[in-house]
């Protein structure tokens, strides 16, 4: 290796190595993925708000569903007195509300028993909105900030402005009678409701529509953390039923394949026999070879062809023909294989043929006198062409 290519080669790896520090010195870029997942420190997490809970309720169990709703809250319901043999509220956090219509009509039903229901979404289940009377509105034409405040006049300190990450969706419509509106939103200085409690039988739904407010973005910010607290302060000093969004849910929803997925035999037989399926589909739609024909290889039809042309003279009676064809066929092969002329069949031709063939000089001479008078003969019969034949064949054979 010359002294120009080890430099070139130091200067590659110096800009290699350059280039590593480059990518590592640089800051991490912050995840803004809205997660609301209790064990995410990302913006959008809910770390902070789940690690403060036990400070916030500390009289108070706080245990996590890591199941569907209905799966959890239906072992626990008494079938022989229609009631719930545990009590408590269950608190949901998310930007989407992805409760089951199943599972929704059970969180209902835990709350007609004097429960509640604690939910900070953009979107609610649609089973709320139909049951408790209420619609809700998206007013996409907002820019800025919003001013999230409460009704009660004792919270009135507890206000606060975010900046990120919001969304105008707010509660255009109310069933007044059994519904008390607890906070506003203020976008574009359009007051809006953004936060109600709905009585539901013996129980209580409090419905939050900007759960922006529980991430840690929001409660790290100045003093946020004071609407999160007041906001919560709603809830009894009951067992919370945290819906956690860390776990895998086994949603039970309107599918048919719902109680074969809940079951792991089940599922597991289910995912087999579709992994089966695809993998006969796909070795089956590969492309098959067409059926390669047998070509037989071509037939020496010499034999054939010689035998009939010979039985068609032999139809015909065209015995001097053939006598003809069978003599110059003869002669034609001693002039080839011997080397001999055959325009005079004398004597020394006889004497000269039966040297070089080896042949008796009494058969070669016999054969030779029968093709002298064969061929001076002006119509041959049958038995003359047997005999030729005859006499031509025992030459070449003996």
């Amino acid at each position: 290796m010359n002294k120009t290519i080890k430099i070139y080669v130091g200067l590659l790896i110096l800009l290699f190595i350059g280039a590593i520090a480059i990518e590592f010195s640089k800051p991490k870029p912050i995840n803004w993925t809205r997660t609301f997942n209790e064990a995410h420190t990302i913006p959008y997490g809910t770390f902070v708000l789940y690690n403060e809970l036990p400070n916030l309720f500390p009289e108070t169990e706080i245990l996590d569903i890591a199941v569907s709703p209905y799966e959890y809250f239906d072992e626990f319901f008494n079938w022989s007195d229609s009631s719930y043999t545990t009590s408590g509220s269950y608190m949901l956090i998310d930007d989407y509300a992805q409760v089951d219509e199943v599972s929704a009509q059970e969180l209902l039903d835990f709350t007609s028993h004097g429960n509640t229901i604690f939910m900070s979404s953009n979107y609610l289940p649609q089973k709320f909105l139909d049951t408790l009377g209420i619609e809700l509105k998206n007013d996409f034409d907002f820019t800025g900030e919003a001013h999230f405040s409460l009704a009660n006049p004792t919270f009135k300190n507890d206000s606060i402005t975010i900046d990120r990450g919001l969304s105008n969706i707010y509660f255009s419509k109310l069933d007044s009678t059994k519904t008390t509106v607890l906070g506003y939103q203020n976008f574009n200085k359009e007051e809006r409701i953004n936060f109600i409690k709905v009585d539901h039988e013996y129980g209580e739904v409090y419905l939050h529509l900007q759960p922006m407010a529980f991430t840690n973005f929001s409660l790290l910010k100045n003093d946020n953390k004071k609407y999160a607290a007041a906001i919560l302060s709603y809830l009894p000093d009951d067992t919370i039923f945290y819906d956690s969004r860390n776990k895998k849910r086994t949603e039970l929803g309107d599918s048919p394949l719902r109680f074969v997925m809940s079951q792991p035999a089940l599922k597991w037989a289910w995912l087999l026999g579709l992994v089966s399926l695809l993998i006969f589909i796909f070795f089956n739609a590969k492309r098959k070879q067409r059926i390669v024909k047998i070509i037989k290889p071509l037939e020496n039809s010499t034999i054939a062809f010689t035998k009939t042309i010979g039985n068609l003279y032999y139809e015909t009676k065209d015995h001097n023909n053939l006598i003809e064809k069978k003599i110059t066929y003869f002669l034609e092969s001693i002039r080839r294989k011997y080397y001999l002329d055959t325009q005079l069949l004398d004597e020394k031709f006889v004497k000269n043929l039966a040297l070089k063939s080896g042949k008796d000089i009494g058969k070669t001479k016999k054969t030779i006198n029968l093709i002298v008078h064969l061929k001076a003969k002006q119509m041959c019969n049958e038995n003359d062409l047997k005999n030729l034949n005859n006499t031509i064949e025992d030459f070449y054979n003996n």
